[in-house]
């Protein structure tokens, strides 16, 4: 497989803080990678560094052995979709629409009718369907999810960031989400992989290629979920202690508690 995404020695800072410090990745195509660690390890400043929503204070990043600084806003937008934590709107849109804007890089004067059929086919790969005609901001969180990733999926981009995009899904739905996104990235014809930040390590576990878990704005460890989810990982990052169960191939966390934090 190739190199999709290349991140070399990235650092960001805010004034007095660093919250990344020299990270070093790289994702094949066809790869869903888990981001993991706790609130404020950086996962969401990585993802934003990689879309260029925050610049970099050191480093690289590549996509497709392109340099991402040097790329017009019109060819990162083709080639990045990018779903943030939460996305809420007062704004009547119908459900369709939502799903259309995902084109909008790739439309100049008027909509294709490729345009639509695309539209159509991101939200029948969601169960979207029935959701096309009505109202965006009457859906529940977990609907408007679900809308929002139908609207990257429009994009077809080559690389899906995507930030806690099961955090307002119930566990069936969660699961479902999961599916769909290794099913699109396994997809060979469509050159496209995930970088996901998800709090969830078993669900994280087993959906992903990679794991790439992130501690005090560093990476703690990178490889496969066999190789990065030890017990001694765990606790370390998390704080809890773990039992690591490997049925038929598939992993599953068992949490039998908080660790004591040493007195000194």
């Amino acid at each position: 497989m190739s190199t999709l995404l290349s991140v070399e020695n990235l650092s960001f800072s805010w004034p007095n803080r660093e919250v990344l410090q020299n990270l070093n990745i790289e994702i094949k195509s066809n790869e869903l990678v888990s981001i993991l660690g706790v609130n404020g390890a950086g996962k969401t400043t990585l993802l934003k560094c990689v879309n260029r929503i925050l610049k970099p204070s050191a480093g690289r990043v590549s996509l497709l052995a392109q340099d991402l600084s040097t790329m017009q806003t019109i060819d990162v937008a083709q080639r990045i979709a990018y779903v943030p934590q939460s996305v809420s709107t007062n704004f009547p849109m119908e459900v369709y629409d939502v799903v259309l804007l995902g084109r909008r890089p790739y439309i100049s004067w008027f909509v294709r009718d490729e345009d639509r059929e695309i539209v159509s086919e991101s939200l029948e790969f969601l169960d979207l369907e029935d959701f096309a005609f009505r109202r965006y901001d009457r859906l529940s969180g977990g609907e408007r999810q679900r809308v929002v990733l139908a609207k990257a999926l429009a994009q077809k981009p080559n690389l899906y960031l995507l930030d806690e995009p099961t955090s307002d899904l119930d566990l069936k739905n969660q699961v479902v989400i999961m599916k769909k996104m290794r099913e699109l990235v396994k997809d060979t014809d469509r050159n496209s992989s995930a970088l996901i930040a998800i709090h969830d390590i078993d669900i994280a576990a087993r959906f992903s290629d990679k794991i790439l878990l992130m501690h005090d704005g560093g990476i703690m460890a990178y490889g496969t979920p066999e190789e990065v989810l030890t017990p001694e990982n765990i606790a370390e990052v998390f704080g809890v202690e773990v039992e690591i169960l490997n049925k038929s191939g598939s992993l599953r966390i068992m949490i039998h508690g908080a660790l004591e934090k040493e007195t000194r």
